[in-house]
């Protein structure tokens, strides 16, 4: 069974960069074909997918999104890191790690419970 748990700071200041950590349990980030993913999900809104890094380390973004985004990941402890640099209030959503694959088409299928940042001075 695969498990994903978000960490990281619940509030961050407009301009500051927003960093969130998904660890990963019960399976390799790196076995082939799967993807990690950030979903967010801003109040009163729908789900908005931020971007994944991939079992071969390359990396795919929303190009909507209005703040700079990467996402990068640390094999030795089977996690993955999302920053969204010079955020703005906009950026307040529940934030969520999942696993992606493809099959007839892409879906998520394992999801950590989220977690609230809100973007705030």
């Amino acid at each position: 069974q695969v498990q994903l748990q978000e960490s990281g700071p619940g509030l961050v200041k407009p301009s500051q960069t927003l960093s969130l950590t998904c660890t990963v349990s019960g399976g390799s980030i790196t076995t082939n074909y799967y993807y990690w993913s950030w979903i967010r999900q801003p109040p009163g809104k729908g789900l908005e997918w931020i971007g994944y890094i991939a079992y071969s380390g390359g990396t795919y973004y929303n190009p909507s999104l209005k703040s700079p985004t990467s996402i990068s990941r640390d094999t030795s402890k089977n996690q993955f890191t999302l920053q969204l640099s010079s955020v703005i209030p906009e950026d307040t959503a529940v934030y969520y790690c999942a696993r992606e694959r493809y099959g007839d088409s892409w879906y998520l299928d394992y999801w950590g419970h989220g977690t609230q940042v809100t973007v705030s001075s």
